[in-house]
């Protein structure tokens, strides 16, 4: 199949592909002898299944690694399972990071209740210190 159909069959762009393929992600196909690529059915799979792990959170990278696993082997699922721990424990690092800039800004929000002449915006203040806001140095 051409590039443009297996990109709409995938839900990717045309340049994903490319990219893909620069990548070492996807094989670079057959062309006609128009030039258009020519690309396998299996190819769509493959495809489908770099996007859902970039979905889940995984680099290109670790994609490519879980490629390589789904081809099976002893090790593949162990393998495959150290990825998604490590991922998980990324995410966990960064639901930490956002619920703290959630809190700080919900504090900084409230202070704005005050009576007006009994205000001073804070949420101004603390964005024009760097330490006030960011909390843990992050």
């Amino acid at each position: 199949m051409r590039t443009s159909e297996l990109a709409e069959r995938a839900g990717v762009n045309t340049q994903t592909l490319r990219y893909y393929e620069r990548r070492g992600l996807l094989d670079r196909p057959p062309r006609s002898t128009s030039g258009y690529r020519n690309y396998p059915a299996s190819a769509e799979q493959l495809v489908r299944f770099v996007k859902r792990a970039h979905e889940l959170g995984f680099s290109l990278d670790e994609a490519a690694k879980l490629v390589q696993l789904a081809a099976g082997g002893p090790r593949a699922c162990a393998s495959a399972r150290a990825l998604a721990t490590a991922r998980i424990g990324e995410i966990e690092r960064r639901l930490a990071d956002l619920q703290r800039m959630r809190d700080s800004l919900v504090e900084l929000v409230a202070t704005c209740d005050l009576p007006r002449r009994d205000r001073k915006c804070s949420l101004l203040q603390a964005l024009q210190t760097s330490d006030a806001v960011a909390g843990d140095g992050r």
